[in-house]
């Protein structure tokens, strides 16, 4: 971490999903990324839950 840069709890989270094959991953800028899944709108619960709080942190 740069020292300009802001403590990691307070950063923003933007998310974004991606599709590989049949699969789906949600990822954020903070580098989390969740597991793949088959449905787009699980990995986007994923990725909500995640900028939430209530996603582990990677």
């Amino acid at each position: 971490m740069r020292d300009d840069d802001p403590p990691r709890n307070t950063r923003q989270h933007a998310t974004s999903t991606s599709e590989r094959g049949s699969f789906c991953t949600a990822r954020c800028v903070c580098g989390w990324t969740g597991p793949a899944r088959r449905s787009r709108e699980r990995a986007r619960t994923d990725a909500t839950e995640h900028t939430a709080g209530r996603a582990s942190e990677a």
